[in-house]
């Protein structure tokens, strides 16, 4: 273990002259003495472990604070030792940096979606203050993967898929391309083992063969470079293994006819030699058409600059060729990583590095989106993209994931835009929004000041950040609605049982309603009516028994225990009575009832979805719907108790005769049914039609209250008016 820290202590010295070397020795010292005695499942020394992350990160050329906090990265989680120890005997930054990479190691990856999404806020969190945390953390990945062989089978299957799903996307997206590539294989190798294995024989027969060609380009690159006193250097490889797997699935190919597998990257001085070499590249080789790159004009999210070209080379064999300065090498291997170099007036902050904005950018809009599904596919959309670029009229240049649209890309340029976005010409043609961009696309955005978001939007968009605005804008609009719907309800209700809603608003102490219903806020409240999660009912009971308190006399006896009991009893059913009633199909959406059909409990309902205002539920047989969209149709059902009663329309055909009127209302009074409206008119002579809106608890009832008109003498017929 001396050699190993002396040889890191060398690396280190080597990129950074003015490193204090003796600090690292104490944290050695320090470290290796907590670990003491201590073991890993292979059975080598536990202190091996933080060596070789110290080792993968001195090959990064980070400072020597992340070269110490990888040395104690362990030390408060495996060994007797606290983050306030780490603090007083080698300062906060170290301290900070482990506590960060602490508190990363104690989150897995594999649980339910809620919990999975809350491990990453948490760790994202953890990076937020000092992205170093992160790059600790995967180069401590990287080795675990490395040794992996020696965890339990299911073990390995897990924590490859945890790599695989999450901190080789990080790595890539950092710039860290060496241990993405590294990662990558070592999770597919335990992932997929006969794939893996299947390709890497492959690799293997040919060896030789691809040896004697990747010579014999590198002897042509080479001679290219001396012929025109051009100083650089030539490297040559295959491809790693899951790269051509994944090559292999997108492009649906078998092993033998795998072609572009092999890279090559010419390495010069400065930018203007990269475009020299492309030129005499491209003068000896055909460049396949649509294959070249230039990621110096427009870099990478994570700052990759390089020229990439695909020609037919020797044998008319494809291979890509990558053409980059020596800085960009050192960028493009060792990503943000290699930012910690100190720069003129000292170490460069965290923050003000560019690839930091996509941290800050992801701390944002996660902060918004409460769904873990949708925090999670906007976090993947985000990882895994594709880049295009994009240009506004002026010139400036957005990067944004393939296939996304104009929207993505107004939001890209501010969220206002993004807002008050009303359309777009793309190449000066006006497009739709959801027209899929394409790569080097000039996009002008048209806004207007009465410009919202559009739920319709959802369907296409592809960025976290438009998804993410679009959505929160919905839902506070939503709720809107929902305590408007929710502050219509209650007063209707109010009205059916005597009590003045508006008025309890003011004037009620509702701290005791909120505490039994579990909600935060009298809006929260009236909003969870609007969506149908809480019953007019529940709330209103609170306040019913107080207004038949003011009705009894002064002077009635107070009630025996035994009547108290049945008052009790018969509160409790009334309240059972009550209870919300659930449409199975909605959860959380807003709802309304349509006029037009007026469904009830028991009738077979679906439910259309309106654009920004929920979902409406009608009956199946509604006429309305026979022309409406079959894609925003739903199908729902009742489940639960009956709870509010709802209105139902029936038509009354009957003999034109004094009282005939007083007969019906007596009879729908003896059944306790309500009239909420009610129509009169003449048919013919002698004949009238009445139609009355009565409210009823299900279908059932309403069938017995039409049972029972019809059998009073003067009518000749009773029907429910649906669809009108």
């Amino acid at each position: 273990m001396i050699k190993k820290i002396q040889e890191i202590l060398q690396t280190v010295e080597a990129y950074y002259p003015s490193a204090d070397l003796e600090l690292i020795k104490k944290v050695y010292d320090y470290a290796s003495t907590a670990h003491d005695g201590q073991t890993r499942l292979s059975g080598e020394p536990y202190f091996f472990h933080p060596l070789a992350v110290a080792e993968i990160l001195a090959d990064l050329r980070m400072d020597e604070a992340t070269i110490c906090a990888s040395l104690l990265h362990d030390t408060v989680e495996d060994t007797s030792h606290s983050i306030e120890d780490i603090d007083e005997a080698f300062g906060e930054e170290i301290a900070d940096i482990v506590d960060g990479v602490t508190k990363i190691s104690m989150l897995t990856f594999d649980s339910k979606e809620e919990q999975q999404a809350e491990n990453i806020r948490k760790m994202i969190l953890a990076t937020s203050e000092d992205i170093r945390v992160l790059i600790v953390k995967l180069a401590d990945r990287l080795h675990n993967m490395r040794t992996l062989e020696f965890q339990k089978p299911h073990k390995r299957v897990r924590i490859s898929q945890e790599t695989m799903d999450i901190y080789a996307p990080l790595a890539n997206r950092l710039g860290l391309h060496r241990l993405k590539l590294e990662l990558e294989d070592l999770s597919f190798r335990y992932l997929q083992p006969e794939t893996f294995n299947t390709i890497t024989k492959w690799i293997d027969e040919n060896q030789a063969d691809d040896a004697e060609y990747i010579a014999k380009v590198i002897n042509i690159l080479e001679d290219i470079l001396v012929r025109h006193e051009i100083k650089g250097r030539v490297k040559g490889r295959t491809k790693h293994i899951y790269s051509i797997y994944r090559k292999m699935t997108s492009q649906s190919l078998r092993l033998e006819d795998m072609h572009d597998i092999i890279a090559f990257r010419v390495i010069v001085d400065d930018v203007s030699d990269c475009y020299a070499v492309l030129g005499y590249v491209h003068e000896i080789w055909t460049p396949v058409p649509g294959r070249f790159k230039d990621y110096i004009s427009m870099p990478k999210a994570n700052d990759y600059k390089s020229l990439h070209t695909t020609v037919l080379g020797p044998g008319a064999e494809r291979m890509e060729v990558q053409i980059r300065t020596e800085d960009m090498d050192l960028l493009a291997e060792n990503g943000l990583a290699s930012h910690w170099l100190y720069k003129e007036g000292g170490r460069v902050r965290s923050k003000d590095i560019k690839q930091f904005n996509w941290l800050r950018e992801m701390l944002d809009w996660q902060k918004l989106e409460n769904d873990p599904k949708e925090f999670l596919r906007s976090l993947r959309s985000d990882l895994f993209k594709d880049e295009i670029y994009i240009f506004t009229p002026k010139g400036t240049v957005k990067e944004l994931p393939e296939h996304a649209t104009a929207v993505d890309f107004a939001y890209q340029i501010h969220t206002q835009i993004g807002d008050r976005c009303s359309g777009a010409k793309i190449n000066n043609k006006l497009l739709p929004l959801s027209t899929p961009l394409k790569n080097g696309d000039v996009v002008e955005i048209i806004t207007k000041e009465t410009g919202h978001p559009n739920r319709d939007w959802l369907k296409f968009v592809k960025t976290a950040k438009a998804r993410t605005r679009i959505q929160s804008y919905i839902r506070t609009e939503e709720r809107s609605r929902s305590i408007a719907l929710g502050q219509e309800l209650l007063e209707k209700h109010g009205r059916r049982v005597g009590v003045n809603f508006h008025k309890l608003v003011k004037e009620a102490d509702w701290a005791p309603v909120l505490k039994e219903l579990n909600y935060r806020s009298l809006e929260d409240m009236i909003s969870a009516v609007g969506y149908t999660k809480l019953s007019s009912s529940k709330i209103l009971r609170f306040f019913v028994p107080k207004i038949e308190e003011k009705n009894v006399s002064q002077t009635d006896a107070p009630l025996s225990p035994h009547a108290k009991e049945k008052e009790k009893e018969k509160e409790k059913a009334q309240n059972k009575k009550l209870d919300t009633i659930n449409i199975t199909g909605v959860d959380g959406i807003l709802v309304r009832y349509a006029k037009c059909c007026t469904p009830i409990v028991g009738d077979a309902i679906v439910g259309f979805i309106s654009r920004g205002r929920g979902v409406t539920v009608h009956t199946a047989d509604c006429l309305s719907l026979a022309n409406a969209e079959v894609d925003r149709l739903i199908t729902l059902s009742w489940e639960g108790q009956n709870n509010d009663p709802l209105p139902a329309k029936i038509r009354i055909i009957a003999v034109n005769s004094p009282g005939v009127l007083a007969q019906i209302t007596t009879n729908l009074a003896e059944m306790g049914v309500n009239i909420d409206a009610g129509n009169f008119r003449s048919a013919e002579e002698g004949i009238t039609e009445i139609d009355l809106t009565v409210v009823v608890k299900d279908v059932v009832q309403l069938y017995v209250v039409i049972d029972k008109v019809r059998h009073i003498p003067t009518v000749s017929e009773v029907v429910r008016l649906k669809g009108e």
